[in-house]
């Protein structure tokens, strides 16, 4: 943790409160603690740190289900097509504005990289461990021969207990993972294991390449891949994974008369067995050996004291862990409100920081599935990092992004060759990628920008936390690169004598022809705010007025936001937007809200906000579509509309047992990331926000003021 950190959770204690009391936030916690009967085929339990990942059936282990073992470290690219190289691809040159830059298209001229580049790297499934549970009459039992199964997942502490019958014999399982080692813990008691009638596997899968699969990896062809079993000590086994250039390890330890031994040499899948005792305990711990292009020295240095921990161990460091987590930060208590949705929209707002903080705090940004699968592969998109970070920071918590923040900072090489390539200055922060830094051939990773102001964004925020010089020095580099491309993609509209965005260019929605768009309006809002704040630092890091003219000229010739027909609209030159382009994100709502309006006229935007809602196809948009409105309606002086919006039960915005934003590709996480973050707005309020009765600070601005929503909170920043 960084002395960064430290310091804001310092701060957090002392913050003022919205009440004259604190919460008691163990009680909002845990009265949301998901409690479930059986299986879900697509959702599973889970135990993490951020960075690594377990998800388990309703046994507490993947003996039924085969969810995912995931890691951010975790990564694997099959073998390259006979004779090429990565340097066979080759961008894709086209011309706009008299100009001539290379895209990174799929290119028909290299076909096969291109098609490579797509889907390698990807993150891998590390294995599957389950329970071998035996009937009575030596058959192998499945989970209908299960009764009194009953599983609760304890938010405060991060563990989960499992609790089942076999034919009429108890079994209790508590499953936990270590806060700083890619490390579970598992304790089993029944009288099952007297008999030898319950173990463990663990199954070890080929890299499948997939993507959008609740289970990731290939079981079924043993041939590809290597494993072996040592043991270095009593109680102990090492296995080894080889896949292709990837390798790593799981070590296991145990408590008591057991045996860990390979099922056949012809198959990855290797069995616990014990007996004698009516109790068992099991560390298992993963760790690279060598993963391609990523530095592992960090992670495997962390695991070396893992051999001497017990599950007592783990589960106290999980424990004290998430207690952390809980007492500092941000807070909020519904539960004096009397319209009945208080229940369920704190539910969301509890399991979304229980989910996030397990799934999105790792080593790289976050993929949208997190570590429950792969969604895209199981890669990062940069331009969805807002949704997925921007509430750690206004709900105080900046210690959960320092990790993926800071590749900002670590990528900036390749950001700046990227910008070089197209005849640019400053850095270029592409749409996907994965650990490796690496693009992904595809029209809209290519034509996307959206995402280009984002770290602006990120280190202003930090900067109102901690305004100090060690901020300054930390994001200088980035605020400054991050400008001068801003600065250098417009192109100059001789006839117009304006700047403009595109074409090419793919606004938000991506519902538009990259060689027709021009001048979206989101994209033209985010521009404005991210060079204005970029010359608030300019101020602050005593830059000359000569460095940053570009950025004033830009800024002061950006051409205006589009509109027809008094209202907004997705972009300059859009024709029969209200009839056929009203699906997908209706980004055109978020410069007013998400923004905090850089050029935006408030009445036309006020039309244009109530006409998206009475016209938009509201069953094709995502999951962060609800609270981008949510937050317009908020800035807009219209709280029922917000809490209208986050309370919906849309099928894109509906939150499952365990949290998990059941939308397709599921799990949805911006959609959890975005309710927090809409919620921490409407709580704290924004800059500019008028004030109340004799001058004071309205109180949770973003909710009804009618007497049906009581609205306790602590520890928020305000939103820009």
């Amino acid at each position: 943790m960084s002395k960064y950190s430290l310091i804001v959770l310092l701060l957090v204690t002392s913050v003022s409160l919205a009440n004259a009391e604190g919460i008691d936030r163990k009680a909002v916690v845990s009265r949301h603690n998901p409690v479930t009967y059986v299986s879900s085929a697509k959702s599973p339990v889970q135990v993490g740190n951020g960075r690594f990942a377990f998800g388990a059936d309703i046994t507490g282990l993947q003996t039924f289900r085969s969810f995912n073992t995931l890691s951010d470290w975790g990564w694997h690219s099959n073998p390259l097509p006979d004779g090429l190289s990565v340097e066979d691809y080759k961008p894709v040159v086209l011309e706009t504005w008299g100009t001539r830059i290379p895209y990174i298209l799929n290119n028909p001229e290299c076909p096969e990289i291109s098609d490579w580049l797509r889907w390698n790297p990807h993150r891998i499934n590390l294995g599957r461990i389950g329970f071998v549970l035996t009937k009575a009459d030596g058959e192998r039992a499945e989970e209908k021969d299960l009764s009194d199964t009953r599983q609760e997942t304890d938010l405060w502490t991060g563990i989960v207990n499992s609790h089942f019958a076999l034919e009429g014999v108890p079994v209790s399982v508590r499953t936990a993972c270590h806060p700083t080692m890619d490390l579970i813990s598992i304790h089993v008691e029944s009288p099952l294991i007297q008999s030898g009638r319950i173990g463990l596997f663990v199954d070890l899968p080929y890299s499948d390449g997939k993507s959008m699969l609740t289970s990731v990896g290939d079981f079924t062809c043993p041939e590809k891949h290597k494993s072996s079993l040592s043991s270095q000590v009593p109680g102990s086994g090492v296995i080894t994974h080889v896949m292709d250039d990837t390798e790593y390890e799981i070590e296991l330890h145990w408590k008591g008369n057991a045996d860990l031994s390979r099922v056949s040499d012809a198959a990855h899948e290797y069995r616990f067995v014990t007996s004698g005792d009516d109790s068992f305990d099991v560390t298992v711990l993963f760790r690279p050996s060598s993963i391609p292009e990523m530095d592992t020295h960090e992670i495997v240095a962390e695991s070396k004291g893992a051999s001497g921990l017990e599950v007592e161990d783990v589960e106290k460091a999980s424990v004290e862990s998430w207690e952390k987590y809980w007492l500092t930060g941000a807070a909020v208590d519904l539960s004096g409100s009397s319209d009945p949705r208080w229940t369920e929209l704190e539910r969301r707002i509890v399991l979304s920081q229980f989910v996030l903080r397990l799934n999105e705090t790792g080593l790289f940004p976050p993929q949208e599935a997190g570590l429950v699968n792969n969604g895209w592969y199981g890669r990062f998109h940069w331009e969805m990092i807002w949704w997925h970070g921007a509430h750690f920071l206004l709900w105080n918590r900046p210690y959960c992004v320092d990790g993926y923040l800071s590749k900002y900072s670590a990528f900036m090489e390749e950001a700046v060759s990227r910008a070089s390539s197209e005849g640019r200055k400053g850095a270029k922060w592409p749409k996907c990628t994965g650990n490796f830094n690496r693009e992904w051939p595809c029209e809209p990773h290519a034509a996307l920008c959206w995402q280009q102001p984002h770290p602006i964004w990120f280190a202003e925020e930090e900067y109102r936390l901690n305004p100090s010089q060690e901020v300054l020095d930390r994001w200088a580099d980035v605020v400054i690169n991050t400008a001068d491309y801003m600065a250098d993609y417009v192109f100059w509209d001789k006839a117009g004598r304006r700047f403009v965005i595109g074409p090419p260019v793919i606004p938000v929605s991506e519902n538009t022809k990259m060689l027709e768009t021009m001048n979206p309006i989101f994209e033209l809002g985010y521009w404005r705010f991210g060079l204005r704040v970029a010359l608030d630092w300019a101020k602050r890091l005593g830059l000359p007025a000569k460095r940053v003219k570009a950025w004033k000229d830009v800024l002061r010739k950006l051409s205006d936001l589009p509109t027809e027909d008094g209202y907004y609209i997705t972009h300059e030159g859009m024709v029969d937007m209200w009839t056929n382009y009203n699906f997908e994100h209706p980004a055109l709502t978020g410069v007013y809200g998400w923004l905090p309006g850089d050029g935006v006229d408030v009445e036309t935007f006020r039309r244009t906000f109530h006409h998206v809602l009475e016209t938009w196809q509201m069953d094709r948009i995502w999951g962060w579509d609800y609270p981008m409105l949510a937050m317009a309606a908020a800035r807009l002086g219209e709280p029922e509309t917000a809490v209208d919006l986050l309370c919906t039960t849309a099928h894109k915005f509906n939150f499952d047992a365990h949290g998990l934003a059941d939308m397709y590709p599921f799990p949805y996480f911006p959609a959890n990331g975005g309710l927090l973050t809409a919620v921490a707005m409407m709580c704290a309020g924004w800059d500019g926000l008028p004030k109340g009765v004799a001058g004071s600070v309205v109180e949770s601005p973003g909710f009804p003021k009618d007497g049906s929503w009581v609205v306790r909170y602590e520890g928020f920043n305000k939103m820009m």
